[in-house]
């Protein structure tokens, strides 16, 4: 599993002992007890994303990560216990960065086709970017070697958008505006349906550029479309007609 932290050996009580009084004098100066550091912490990320993209996860070493990030071996230990745990952070700060609020338009669904469309746009457009591609590579790379890891990734996640998919269909559905008996499926189909064979072109290297706003654009409202026509109900229709009558009354 990785490069392993030093071991202290079995005189690892005292080094306790002082690790705890380093503790409390940084405290008491006001600067980041040792591993508290967000720049340090920041830096050694930043250089461990370099190499990974660089080499890949399971060429990099935590001596390559040491050298780009400009930190010694002790330091990096301090922060990360190995090399899965450093990637599983910067996995985690990734999507932090990229998947940041995304999810938080499915609370606001007075228009259920319009809100579908801007979401399958927004989550087509992130899913396909170059980023993210990189890092599923990687992940899908690392699994077969460390399947916990992958399932980790799959969990805090693909997962959990999908939970939040569930969450928004469901409402739909006490709204009487879905019919859905199966809604966990329903929720996989829809984002396949807004990525219509983007992701598999794009994992492949069968695209060497993302796909332009305009093709995303006409692949969710077809997806929506479809979608909708599917699992829609009469109210739904109803409402979508009386939007359009008030939409031709202000023109």
């Amino acid at each position: 599993m990785g490069e392993p932290r030093p071991d202290a050996g079995p005189n690892a009580g005292p080094d306790i002992g002082k690790d705890q009084c380093d503790l409390l004098d940084s405290l008491r100066r006001g600067r980041p007890a040792a591993g508290q550091d967000p720049v340090k912490r920041s830096q050694i990320i930043d250089g461990a994303r370099r190499v990974f993209i660089d080499k890949g996860f399971e060429a990099a070493s935590m001596n390559d990560i040491t050298r780009e990030a400009g930190v010694s071996k002790g330091t990096i230990y301090v922060y990360f216990a190995n090399k899965e745990e450093l990637f599983e952070a910067l996995i985690e700060e990734e999507r932090g960065t990229i998947f940041k609020n995304m999810y938080d338009m499915l609370d606001r669904a007075d228009d259920l086709r319009q809100t579908l469309v801007k979401f399958g746009k927004v989550l087509s457009l992130k899913i396909t970017s170059a980023k993210v591609i990189q890092a599923q590579r990687t992940v899908i790379g690392a699994s077969d070697r460390i399947p916990d890891m992958g399932a980790r990734f799959y969990e805090r996640g693909p997962k959990r958008g999908h939970d939040r998919m569930v969450a928004f269909l469901n409402a739909a559905i006490e709204r009487g505006l879905l019919k859905i008996d199966d809604v966990d499926l329903a929720a996989y189909q829809f984002t396949e349906l807004c990525l219509a064979g983007l992701f598999r072109q794009c994992i492949f290297a069968y695209r060497t550029k993302a796909p332009s706003q305009e093709e995303i654009d006409h692949i969710v409202r077809s997806g929506v479309g479809m979608f909708l026509k599917a699992y829609g109900t009469e109210r739904l229709a109803e409402e979508e007609s009386h939007q359009m009558i008030a939409l031709e009354a202000k023109r």
